[in-house]
């Protein structure tokens, strides 16, 4: 049977479990609740699993191989060392070994979606899709299972907390997860929702530059308060705040090249308690987009230098934090054009665009691409009809994935192990 058909036997548990994680999301590096939940769904299958030490996330490993036999856990925290026997035999350290991530953090959003299974955590919502890729994965998990004996190496799950800006991914590269097998994984998966961009159903890749890197910029403007009436005798943070606001758009657009673009929003612009006083500080914050290494380093150089200008103009000072979050998502070529056949032949040509220019959204499975050849797979979510242009994009608090991509994702995950596995024990 083809591994879509198995997925697709799963739908109605990975509905279940997506809506179970829906309704209870829960934020940053510690998610207790959606741990237990991954762990019960791998609960009697054959993975090796190890909980992290300074974050709730799961890894799991799989021990493929001709002739594995199926079913038999391990309990979490244990796992075969590196360069020990298999369970398909063999040294582990000579295998090759793949990486699925799924990501399983919500946002600190009120959710006004509808949905019957809406957010029932004040304040929390999975409004970027992560309940998603956290059941596709559990999914994946289950199918591999069934069909270990066609995997010609290792698999290792990557179930991670904290992508919403807490750089979960950190914690668990450096806790192990990449050589979490034994040897290094040679290549890594990442799968990514939109409840908006393209048609229901549609895969979206991009080889090179996918993702931007995005930095983050806080700005503390110190003044001396003051008499509304008197402005001169006291020094105003806020006039000088909001020239600083235009000035950085001024900025990126006479000091950076256009095809090679930045992107600065202001998020944030605070002062003062009442119209008539003037404070004495003004604060903001930003979030800053760049889309290579050059303009990365430029903008580092070039903000704090355009700041302090301006409040020394003003005979003020001010404290400049930016801020270095996460990297370009940088996908391989080679992996790139292999999951791109992998989507061709699972779902057909018609079901896979490729990306012309890259998204001004950023991961932190960046860092795990920094590390190990990989690629990242778009997947829209849009419910089927709609349009896509007119549907609200991801961490809006209307942002709405259907379920039924649940299944086609699973499958993708499975599907992308087994084979690249298949190629990589042919190749050594």
């Amino acid at each position: 049977m083809p591994i879509t058909e198995d997925a697709r036997d799963l739908q109605e548990d990975l509905v279940r479990l997506r809506h179970d994680l829906h309704r209870q999301p829960e934020i940053g590096l510690h998610l207790p609740r959606t741990q237990e939940r991954v762990l019960q769904a791998l609960d009697g299958l054959p993975f090796e699993i190890t909980l992290g030490k300074e974050t709730t996330s799961v890894t799991a490993v799989l021990r493929g191989g001709a002739g594995s036999p199926a079913g038999g856990g391990t309990p979490a925290g244990t796992g075969s060392p590196a360069g020990t026997d298999s369970p398909a035999g063999g040294k582990a350290a000579e295998r090759p070994a793949v990486l699925l991530r799924a990501d399983m953090d919500g946002l600190p959003v009120q959710e006004k979606t509808g949905v019957d299974y809406t957010s029932r955590t004040d304040g929390a919502m999975h409004a970027c899709g992560h309940d998603l890729h956290t059941s596709m994965l559990a999914g994946a998990a289950t199918l591999l299972a069934e069909k270990r004996h066609l995997l010609r190496g290792d698999v290792v799950l990557m179930f991670q907390p904290g992508e919403e800006g807490c750089d979960g991914a950190s914690y668990m590269i450096r806790e192990g997860v990449l050589d979490a097998a034994g040897p290094r994984v040679q290549a890594a998966y990442g799968m990514h929702v939109f409840s908006s961009l393209e048609e229901h159903g549609q895969f979206c890749t991009k080889p090179g530059v996918m993702l931007s890197a995005s930095d983050g910029l806080e700005v503390t403007v110190l003044g001396a308060g003051g008499h509304g009436s008197a402005p001169h005798a006291a020094k105003d943070p806020v006039t000088a705040a909001a020239e600083m606001v235009t000035a950085l758009q001024v900025m990126v657009t006479r000091q950076f090249n256009m095809f090679d673009p930045v992107v600065l929003s202001v998020g944030v612009l605070q002062a003062g308690t009442k119209r008539n006083v003037i404070p004495e500080t003004a604060r903001i914050e930003a979030t800053i987009r760049t889309f290579s290494e050059g303009s990365r380093l430029k903008m580092m150089e070039a903000v704090p230098r355009l700041l302090k200008g301006i409040a020394a103009a003003h005979g003020l000072d001010v404290h400049v934090d930016y801020q270095a979050e996460y990297p370009l998502t940088i996908t391989d070529e080679d992996e790139t054009t292999t999951a791109e056949k992998v989507i061709s032949g699972l779902f057909g040509e018609r079901r896979l665009s490729r990306w012309a220019t890259p998204l001004s959204g950023s991961e932190d499975f960046s860092r795990v691409l920094a590390e190990v050849p990989g690629t990242f797979v778009g997947l829209s979510a849009v419910a089927p009809g709609a349009d896509p242009a007119a549907s609200p994009f991801n961490h809006s608090p209307y942002a709405t994935f259907d379920d039924g991509v649940l299944a086609d994702g699973a499958a993708l995950y499975a599907e992308l192990a087994i084979s690249r596995l298949a190629s990589l024990s042919a190749a050594s």
